[in-house]
């Protein structure tokens, strides 16, 4: 993502018994994190594609605001070369203005044809591009339980699901040609335990989850597969967000994101604390909990 030596007589005492279901105890805790640390040896040694901090040429959708932009700002600091790519050409032009090792380009993720070519041209242009960040996505509130417009739930579906989808398709055969290949999918805790009055956002980012998971174990061994799962945090996603109380700051959420990438080997899923308890609210037995408290401040903000 202590050990302590016990001194005892021979007789067995109500403190040792304690003291012994005490330990076991703490030895059921920690067993998933040496679990997981164990993984990582492993992984390490039978040689797994990782992320390496420098050097990488990076893709990023949805790069003009919010995870995206930020995002790669810290990866050029590191000393990569950055394409940031959007619908619109002049936040993303904002983005690398006094950059060095930075660009921008236009794509729109729903236009399938737009992919297509878009992949040609930043292969032809940058043919050292070894990493994918499928950022780019919207979020849009809606009522399943009452018929409406399906416009806004197409769009999310073609944005958030199908984007990522088509683009990893577009570029995967060129980066399991290059050294120390990525694709690095952003989904939510939402993909987790789902906001009620954001059910489509919700469904398609549980179905990008699915898709990450299917995607590394096709490409084991050859592409390192990261799923980024955000919390709640302060961006332009929806009206008002980028200031709302209780949202995680932008700013907080990317130093974590960098130093959980950091780790070698890199970690399958990238969680910062304040999404644990949606990545693993199912597991811990707070589905139901978590849920209730996402409809509450859901009613509450509407």
């Amino acid at each position: 993502m202590p050990t302590e030596t016990l001194s005892f007589s021979s007789g067995i005492s109500r403190w040792l018994r304690r003291a012994l279901f005490a330990a076991t105890a703490m030895c059921a805790v920690a067993m998933p994190e040496a679990g997981d640390a164990a993984e990582k040896t492993r992984a390490a040694r039978a040689g797994q594609p990782t992320l390496h901090a420098s050097g990488n040429t990076i893709l990023i959708t949805g790069g003009g605001s919010g995870i995206g932009r930020e995002l790669a700002l810290r990866f050029n600091d590191l000393g990569n070369t950055v394409i940031v790519a959007g619908r619109r050409l002049q936040p993303l032009q904002e983005v690398i203005s006094g950059r060095q090792n930075m660009y921008a380009a236009e794509l729109d993720v729903t236009d399938p044809r737009a992919i297509d070519a878009f992949a040609r041209q930043v292969v032809r242009e940058h043919p050292r591009l070894n990493i994918l960040v499928n950022n780019a996505g919207i979020m849009r509130f809606d009522n399943p339980g009452a018929a409406g417009d399906l416009a806004d739930a197409q769009a999310q579906v073609a944005t958030n699901l199908l984007g990522p989808i088509r683009l990893t398709s577009a570029l995967i055969e060129h980066l399991k040609e290059q050294p120390n290949p990525a694709v690095v999918n952003v989904s939510s805790g939402l993909g987790f335990v789902p906001r009620p009055d954001a059910a489509v956002y919700s469904a398609t980012k549980a179905a990008i989850h699915s898709y990450s998971v299917s995607l590394r174990e096709q490409l084991k061994g050859r592409v390192k597969v990261v799923e980024l799962i955000p919390p709640a945090v302060q961006t332009e996603l929806t009206p008002g967000q980028s200031v709302r109380e209780g949202y995680m700051p932008l700013d907080l959420f990317i130093d974590e994101v960098m130093a959980l990438l950091g780790q070698q080997p890199t970690p399958d899923e990238i969680v910062v604390e304040r999404a644990r308890v949606l990545r693993w609210a199912e597991r811990d037995g707070r589905f139901r909990q978590v849920l209730d408290r996402l409809a509450a401040a859901a009613a509450q903000q509407h």
